[in-house]
């Protein structure tokens, strides 16, 4: 991902066990993320605010998930935004609440006229999170600032290696989170931090195999 990447997202916007090998962890989790519990309540409560925005302004609100599906959605934004955060302490990237803003208001810009708190919902982020948001675009302009030298290569070979060494480093950084997700939602698939469901070996019919290209990856391919 590049700067350009969260201008896709905002264009398009690109319990309870959990358990480990031997067992549940802790109750009442919708996942854990290093040492942080993302509890079914915080899903919960975001959840509704998504739904109550939603049922508001259905109008002007184009869905690009089914309204059931908004837990998996929401749940995959908190993952991802702790994920960030990580990738931030890793890399010594520290970004201000100035930063923040300012990215988010570049994002606001790029929604246009539909306005983002519409955008937000349209792809499973709660407007509460909108900060959050900010700050996790902030994160990624300060680390490819320092990657590129300020200067965003104009070679689309070069905007790929970049690309591709930032995903890295946000696996890396995911990978040590040691991320577990409850079953009740899904599992995390690491190719866009998304949470798909989970497989059902004792009644899943037999289908052709998916595109390799959009297979999901369920283990940090780093």
């Amino acid at each position: 991902m590049l700067r350009t990447s969260i201008a896709v997202t905002a264009a398009g916007l690109a319990a309870v066990s959990v358990l480990a090998a031997c067992g549940p962890v802790r109750m009442g989790s919708a996942a854990i993320v290093g040492n942080q519990r993302v509890s079914a309540t915080t899903l919960g409560n975001e959840v509704t605010d998504l739904q109550q925005f939603y049922q508001a302004n259905k109008s002007k609100i184009q869905l690009q998930f089914p309204l059931p599906q908004a837990p998996q959605q929401v749940l995959a934004w908190l993952i991802r935004f702790k994920v960030r955060d990580e990738l931030a302490v890793r890399n010594h990237v520290a970004v201000s609440s100035g930063q923040s803003e300012r990215a988010l208001a570049a994002i606001s810009a790029q929604a246009g006229a539909t306005g983002i708190k519409n955008l937000a919902v349209a792809n499973g982020l709660p407007p509460d999170l909108l900060p959050a948001l900010g700050r996790y675009e902030a994160i990624q302009n300060a680390l490819v600032n320092r990657m590129d030298g300020g200067k965003l290569p104009t070679s689309t070979t070069a905007q790929q290696a970049i690309g591709a060494a930032l995903a890295r480093r946000q696996c890396v950084a995911a990978k040590s989170l040691n991320i577990m997700i409850n079953p009740r939602f899904g599992r995390l698939d690491y190719s866009q931090f998304n949470i798909v469901p989970a497989a059902n070996k004792l009644s899943a019919p037999v289908k052709p195999s998916p595109s390799p290209t959009a297979a999901p990856q369920f283990k940090p391919p780093c």
